[in-house]
């Protein structure tokens, strides 16, 4: 299959993941606050750091690596729509807001990932 081909697939699969949990949270949250995109980006990160040494190990192929980190992380992590919102928060004078939102999502981001590789590592040895 081409590599394309695995790209889109896991990409279609992150966007829609990606929707439905943001979307899901954003719903019961009741509040100014992105918690649905923080949510779908620490989740995100634990996923990468998680499956990346995992992955490493196993005999995996080459597509399906880029299926997943490209296509998929790819998709489901929401980045783009972080930076936008945070932007939109400060242009409407929600300072502290989008200062909180700035830092949750990198410390907390970094902490994850750094979870879940250390959890990939030693899952299976």
């Amino acid at each position: 299959m081409n590599k394309l081909v695995w790209i889109a697939c896991g990409g279609l699969i992150g966007t829609l993941c990606r929707y439905l949990l943001s979307a899901w949270i954003d719903e019961r949250s009741h509040s100014s606050f992105p918690y649905g995109t923080l949510a779908v980006n620490l989740t995100g990160c634990f996923v990468a750091g998680l499956l990346f040494p995992v992955l490493e190990r196993a005999s995996v192929l080459p597509e399906l690596r880029l299926a997943v980190f490209t296509g998929f992380l790819g998709g489901f992590t929401t980045f783009s729509a972080y930076g936008l919102q945070t932007v939109v928060l400060a242009n409407n004078a929600m300072l502290s807001i989008a200062a909180l939102n700035v830092a949750l999502s990198n410390i907390g981001g970094l902490l994850m990932v750094g979870l879940g590789y250390g959890i990939g590592r030693t899952a299976g040895s």
